[in-house]
């Protein structure tokens, strides 16, 4: 196989050094992309001087928006993407590949609980990955993960779907769940970051919640509005029968509950077609 190596990388200059030399021992002849995000440190040139095919940003577009480029960039059929700040070791990329040979189209380097950055980040990631799984009813052990293979055609479908924000990770995956792509997890460990994070908690608390949802409506949205609709359907419910036996009489409360839950019911239909044609391929 022809493997292309992608690194988005914003400012991270000293996790280039130690992990471009190491990609290169272990990995001769694969291709490197780093794509500089927008860096106003030397990212770039020591991305250079590395020997990698740097494709820089003039100002800040996100990660995603970096994994997009790579990905058009590559010339590979199989694409691996990996941090640039020194928590993934290229030593683990051999075991992706092996475990990618057996057949799979994407596999993904699952971080372990000691591995998490922080209590509070793993307790979310733990809750990504139950919901994932209810979802798809397949045993997502990281959802979030950035260290991955994948095939580049079947990659390349969900282009159109990438956020350019963080949770490309969380859409990629859902994409190839929905796609009916075969999706492993191999257990990798990770270092600490070289560097400082550029996740905001109070910043991103929003963006993480608007990942759950996004989880729901990639994959299956009636999963999500079918139980939120029956919530205001069964309180309507109550609420009825409150009123009834207290007042004798169906109050405007109840009507705009049942109205709800109708109303919900029928937008998680239509998002349902709406994301049936989102993943429909023309042969």
């Amino acid at each position: 196989m022809h493997v292309s190596i992608i690194l988005p990388a914003k400012n991270e200059a000293e996790g280039l050094r130690r992990t471009l030399p190491a990609l290169k021992a272990i990995l001769p002849g694969a291709e490197v992309i780093v794509v500089d995000d927008g860096s106003d440190d030397a990212t770039a040139e020591v991305a250079s001087a590395h020997g990698a095919k740097v494709l820089s940003s003039p100002y800040p577009m996100g990660n995603g928006a970096a994994i997009k480029r790579g990905a058009r960039a590559a010339t590979g059929d199989t694409l691996v993407f990996m941090d640039a700040d020194g928590q993934h070791d290229p030593a683990h990329i051999a075991t992706l590949l092996a475990r990618f040979e057996q057949g799979y189209d994407m596999v993904v380097g699952a971080r372990r609980w000691s591995d998490q950055a922080g209590m509070h980040r793993g307790a979310a990631n733990a809750f990504y990955n139950w919901l994932a799984s209810r979802m798809t009813g397949f045993d997502v052990k990281d959802l979030t993960s950035g260290f991955r293979v994948v095939r580049a055609d079947r990659f390349r479908e969900f282009l159109h779907l990438l956020p350019n924000g963080f949770s490309y990770p969380t859409t990629s995956t859902m994409a190839f769940f929905r796609s009916a792509y075969a999706v492993a997890y191999e257990p990798v460990p990770v270092a600490r970051r070289i560097g400082r994070s550029h996740i905001r908690p109070l910043r991103d608390g929003v963006r993480f919640l608007l990942i759950i949802f996004k989880i729901a409506t990639l994959y299956s949205p009636l999963k999500l509005f079918v139980p939120v609709s029956m919530v205001f359907f069964l309180t309507a419910l109550g609420y009825y029968a409150y009123t009834y036996f207290t007042e004798g009489r169906f109050t405007n409360m109840s009507v705009l509950l049942f109205s709800a839950s109708v109303i919900i019911f029928l937008i998680g239909l239509i998002s349902e077609q709406i994301t049936s044609l989102t993943y429909r391929r023309d042969t």
